[in-house]
């Protein structure tokens, strides 16, 4: 390949940053700027002109589906293949890391990572072997701290507890869980990268090899770094490699799970002799979204600075609409989708954006009413399920008995009569003396310490996995996985359960089997089980689901990061809803959620809506919100407000007590009225259902909140 071929299609800015010389790179990609072919491109021309080995390359994503992409992208690019190049995430490369140095990160050769449920359950055995009372130290709440503590690089030691006595309590679980897990040779998914950076701290010489091995880093959505990630690069690079790190501060949006904007920030000062290339040709969406995309967030003050614009055409303006309430919005916005269907669109072209996922009732309600398909984004994942996570637990047992957390998972699922007493007592027999709860379990029916019942239903149980582990290296994945499921019970036991849910059960038990059937190991060294295990680990990490089918997508704005879709909707476009509420209080938050209008702005391409309610009932209660600062941000001459009946025009103002009426067709009373009832007083008329006295009014009285009556029988009286 030639100079001209890797150069071919960039824009001058693109071509500066695939090109630059300089020993550091610091890339601002604006929202669908083609950061991703820079990325490849980059890598490319370092292969290609500066002769680096693209096994001397390391390059880091966020998530596995991008890490894919980019190594496809780059293999086409090249034309060849690239299977021992270092692309993946940062916890996929710190696994890589630490199982090729386990020894050294002090770790047993097979360790298990952890899922977020696992680790719950052991935080929940820590805490009871502490006598803590879980209501006062909730479980849940005391592995987001661990968590956290993690994703800064502390281990219980590096903590002032200050004579705190909150503090005090949650580094003594923290210290106790991490005995544990030691003790088990598990890690959960916040220590991997712990876990790489204090071997590569403890141990000069495995850093320096890789410091020779890698000429060049690359870090993609760098704004979404954390701590202990920043100090993983910094630590890994050395005077003589090269780093290109491409992000958008703009786009920083995740500081609640430990991102830190300020790492691309003073990405600069840290890295010497950076070149800064700033991407602004937006390829995605007309110049109205731009420039209202662009008019929010330059209110930020802590930002490097940059300007979208685009050779798409000016396009449609923004649409404002003002509902009465919820349900007025959720109406309009389902007509809007409707009408887009049926001009031939894709429903799964549409998105529907909220800050809140207790927003996403009304609107499933009312995508009901119009039979139009949905989904909401980012549900539960397939290895996520109960169902799976059961039929995993025991593959991990038939590699490895001895692993608590599994063994607790299923040693009863399903039922054999195993109590959680017995449990209670295998597991207490196994902290006192230092072993596995197998070891325990085997231990206690030998000495006879449980009663005859227990004792029997246990060893039928050791019985069990000790059959299907003899097994292991006979039979293929898929036939192992098949194995687990048909032993187990697991399959017969949904079999059993009535209706759908039990048959999707089932069905997704046999789908595992066909997973395991197209799973490819990397290695011929390493078992296929404990590959595959691992695989499945490090995608219950992330986040992010992925669905194909055509339906209308509903998600938070925080899951709408990295999409694109021609027609947007964000809906409760209001103060103390979008900016949140939690938000103004805390320093930096209310610029992060300007950021995470930003992102929702420019994920649209062609049309985007703006809907605000001017009474909201969420959570139970009435809320009378102005609308949101930053639809205010936008200048008026990108938008349009859209009135009911369809008129539309152009906003003389964003007055948040102005009224929007309408005639309430053949029902003799308007949105907005005031009447009276006989028994509920005075009230103002929010919304209609239907046409004519059979119609249903919903009506919000003044002493005993929002009523739904029927108009014929309601006797409502004008005021």
């Amino acid at each position: 390949m030639d100079v001209t071929e890797i150069l071919k299609n960039l824009n001058e800015s693109q071509e500066q940053a695939v090109t630059s010389d300089n020993q550091h790179l610091l890339v601002l990609a604006g929202a669908g700027s083609g950061k991703t072919r820079v990325l490849v491109h980059r890598i490319a021309w370092k292969v290609q002109v500066e002769n680096i080995s693209p096994f001397g390359i390391l390059a880091v994503t966020f998530t596995n589906k991008a890490a894919g992409e980019m190594r496809d992208r780059i293999e086409t690019l090249l034309a060849q293949s690239l299977r021992g190049m270092w692309v993946g995430t940062f916890h996929g490369l710190a696994h890589r890391l630490l199982k090729m140095h386990w020894n050294d990160a002090k770790l047993p050769e097979n360790f298990q990572i952890l899922d977020s449920d696992d680790q719950l359950r052991l935080i929940k055995r820590v805490t009871k072997s502490l006598d803590l009372d879980d209501q006062k130290w909730p479980p849940r709440q005391s592995q987001w701290w661990i968590n956290s503590q993690k994703d800064e690089g502390l281990r219980p030691d590096n903590i002032r507890e200050d004579k705190d006595p909150y503090l005090s309590v949650m580094v003594k679980i923290y210290r106790s869980y991490e005995e544990l897990c030691n003790r088990l040779g598990v890690i959960d998914f916040a220590e991997l990268l712990l876990r790489a950076l204090e071997l590569w701290k403890n141990c000069p010489s495995v850093l320096a090899h890789y410091q020779n091995r890698f000429k060049h880093i690359l870090i993609d959505e760098f704004q979404d770094t954390n701590s202990v990630q920043y100090q993983w690069l910094k630590t890994l690079s050395s005077s003589f490699s090269d780093v290109t790190a491409v992000g958008d501060d703009d786009q920083s949006i995740y500081g609640w799970r430990g991102a830190k904007v300020e790492n691309i920030l003073s990405f600069e000062r840290d890295f010497k002799e950076t070149k800064v290339v700033k991407l602004e040709q937006n390829y995605r969406s007309t110049s109205n979204i731009l420039n209202a995309a662009n008019a929010v967030i330059k209110r930020n003050a802590d930002r490097l600075g940059k300007n979208l614009w685009t050779d798409l055409g000016e396009g449609e303006p923004i649409f404002l609409y003002s509902a009465f309430n919820e349900n007025d919005e959720a109406r309009y916005i389902v007509e809007n989708l409707k009408s887009w269907i049926d001009q031939g669109n894709n429903r799964q072209d549409a998105a529907v954006l909220y800050r809140s996922n207790a927003q996403s009732r009304v609107i499933e309600s009312a995508l009901l009413q119009f039979d139009i398909p949905y989904r909401v984004y980012g549900g539960q994942r397939f290895f996520e399920r109960l169902e799976i996570k059961n039929a995993l637990a025991y593959m991990r047992l038939i590699l490895n008995c001895h692993d608590d957390v599994a063994f607790e998972r299923v040693v009863n699922i399903p039922p054999r009569g195993i109590g959680e007493r017995t449990v209670d007592a295998v597991r207490e027999h196994a902290r006192n003396i230092s072993i596995s709860m197998w070891s325990a379990a085997k231990a206690m029916i030998v000495d006879k310490n449980l009663n005859t019942r227990s004792a029997n239903a246990l060893a039928a149980f050791l019985n069990l996995i000790n059959e299907m582990s003899n097994t292991l290296e006979a039979l293929p994945l898929s036939e192992l996985a098949e194995n687990s499921i048909e032993m187990s019970g697991l399959i017969e036991m949904h079999r059993r359960e009535k209706g759908e849910r039990g048959q999707s059960r089932v069905e997704n038990l046999e789908e595992l089997v066909g997973a395991c059937k197209n799973f490819t190991p990397e290695s011929i060294d390493t078992p296929v089980l404990a590959q595959f295990l691992d695989q499945v680990s490090l995608e219950a990490g992330e986040r992010q689901a992925n669905e194909d089918q055509d339906a209308v997508q509903l998600m938070t704005l925080h899951s709408a990061k990295g999409l694109e879709f021609p027609l947007v909707i964000m809906a409760g476009m209001e103060e103390n809803l979008f900016p949140h509420k939690m938000s103004q209080n805390e320093p930096g938050r209310l610029e992060e959620e300007r950021r995470l209008a930003y992102v929702g702005i420019t994920r649209a391409m062609q049309k985007l809506y703006f809907t605000c309610a001017e009474t909201r009932n969420l959570y139970g209660t009435d809320h009378f919100n102005p609308v949101s600062r930053f639809v205010r941000d936008v200048p008026k001459e990108f938008m349009k407000e859209v009135r009911l009946k369809n008129t539309v025009i152009r906003p003389t103002s964003f007055s948040t007590n102005s009224r929007i009426s309408d005639s309430g067709d053949l029902t003799g009373f308007e949105l907005g009225q005031r009447v009276g009832h006989h028994v509920y007083g005075e009230g103002v008329i929010l919304n209609f259902e239907g046409n004519g006295p059979r119609a249903r009014v919903h009506v919000s009285f003044e002493q005993v909140g929002t009523k739904i009556l029927i108009l014929a029988s309601a006797n409502l009286q004008s005021l």
